[in-house]
């Protein structure tokens, strides 16, 4: 459905970007700041490519749409529009497209889910060791290649499970950005078994019951999956061995 003026105008920032479309690659961001931009998507030597046209409403829609055509024109004759107007419509990065802006922003969206403070505070501690190297990226340009070398950082001082649990951190804000349309996968999928697991190290029992006290108050204040809560709590109370508790089935004894 093509745009008007009128509905340009009317549009009101909300918690994430938003995107209309006018046609022909043609697009009409609404910033959560409230700033409103035009977009052109275009494909140039069989890849897909984005050309910034302008904030709105110093660029109107009657002069957004002059400029797609003029775009189309110039892909007709071979020409990348990206290259050709460096000075009428530079190519610019749009704002909210790096992953430390998504990563924020995903944040911010978990927060209004009601997470509990601990848990905030562990993402936005996760999210740290991404910052100085993915950072300032675009999200869309982020390679495997540049997660691993995160991982390896972490790694290389034997932190396998914070490895683990970032490797996981950062696919959670690049699936944000692919639903919000500022990237088109998720690199961390391919990063499946590219780093050490966690060495696992057999325990004795506690016997001593001041210790024993100690771990199950730990347990029942630990802030983490209901299902890992409920677990950890039916482990202390039933005793039963960690695969009977997994698969154990609910059932209802009649009265």
């Amino acid at each position: 459905m093509t745009l008007t003026d009128a509905k340009c105008r009317a549009e009101k920032p909300g918690a994430s970007r938003r995107k209309l479309s006018d046609g022909q690659g043609l697009q009409f961001w609404v910033q959560p700041n409230g700033s409103k931009l035009w977009q052109l998507i275009y494909y140039f030597a069989g890849k897909q490519r984005q050309l910034s046209l302008g904030p709105y409403p110093e660029v109107t829609l009657s002069e957004a749409r002059s400029r797609r055509d003029l775009a189309k024109a110039l892909l007709r004759d071979g020409k990348d529009p990206a290259q050709e107007w460096r000075q009428p419509v530079p190519e610019e990065r749009l704002p909210g497209d790096t992953f430390k802006d998504v990563a924020l922003e995903y944040i911010e969206r978990r927060r209004r889910e009601n997470l509990a403070v601990p848990t905030m505070i562990k993402k936005k501690w996760l999210l740290e060791f991404a910052y100085p190297t993915l950072g300032r990226m675009k999200v869309a340009e982020i390679k495997p290649v540049h997660v691993l070398r995160v991982l390896q950082d972490i790694e290389e001082k034997g932190n396998f499970e914070t490895a683990r649990r970032v490797r996981a951190t950062i696919g959670a804000v690049c699936r944000y950005a692919v639903i919000t349309a500022r990237a088109e996968n998720d690199p961390t999928i391919a990063l499946k078994g590219a780093i050490a697991s966690p060495r696992v190290v057999s325990r004795a029992a506690i016997t001593d019951p001041k210790a024993l006290g100690g771990l199950l108050r730990a347990i029942f204040s630990f802030d983490g999956l209901p299902p890992t809560v409920a677990g950890l709590k039916l482990m202390a109370m039933l005793f039963p061995r960690p695969g009977e508790l997994r698969w154990a089935h609910r059932t209802m004894r009649a009265r």
